[in-house]
């Protein structure tokens, strides 16, 4: 149930996302044209665009967060038993809730202090700036919360224990390292000859 839930809701930021990269593109190219070609332009272009980009970027974190696509690495953990790499990410996922809560703490206070600051072009409180954080470290807390709860009650897969990889150059190589070993497996061993002792060698 809460699995669907986080899934919809992550769907709905992937919309979200979307919609604003679409509008940004819209805005820094229809400025362009204009500026180029009728000798005019969008006045809030940058400014919505940069606002824009912010919310993007911390809308994105959140689903990496869900995903485990954030930066890592497994070089450590991945060669841990099992219970060395339970311990190394609730130890993980405590430090990042503590880095979360501080982040939410000052994004929080800079909203407050911010909030009768008008934006130079377009008049906008500036506190909508700085909500961009306040919005990312709630979803992550909330999200660290629930994966921690269920490494804690055992509801998680070993294959889920380590989160990250160092590249997608290590991702990549470990895949075609199981699809080499699975290919060797459906091959099996060499036969060798009956009439000779070397494998894959017949006797003249």
């Amino acid at each position: 149930m809460i699995d669907a839930i986080i899934e919809r809701f992550c769907r709905a930021i992937e919309l979200l996302i979307a919609a604003a990269l679409a509008v940004m593109v819209v805005l820094v190219f229809g400025n362009v044209v204009l500026r180029y070609a009728f000798n005019s332009g969008i006045a809030v272009s940058e400014e919505v665009s940069r606002w824009l980009f912010v919310w993007l970027c911390f809308l994105g974190a959140v689903v990496a967060m869900k995903e485990g696509g954030h930066l890592g690495t497994d070089m450590l953990v991945s060669r841990l038993p099992v219970a060395g790499k339970k311990a190394c990410l609730a130890l993980g996922h405590l430090l990042m809730l503590y880095v979360t809560w501080l982040f939410l703490d000052g994004s929080w206070q800079q909203a407050r202090i911010n909030h009768d600051v008008a934006a130079p072009v377009t008049g906008a409180p500036m506190s909508i700036f700085y909500a961009s954080g306040v919005v990312f470290s709630a979803c992550a807390g909330i999200l660290l919360l629930l994966q921690l709860t269920r490494l804690l009650t055992g509801h998680v897969q070993e294959s889920d224990l380590v989160r990250v990889k160092e590249s997608e150059e290590q991702a990549e190589f470990e895949t075609l390292q199981a699809e080499l070993a699975q290919g060797d497996a459906q091959r099996g061993p060499p036969h060798a000859h009956p009439s000779s002792g070397v494998p894959g060698r017949t006797r003249s």
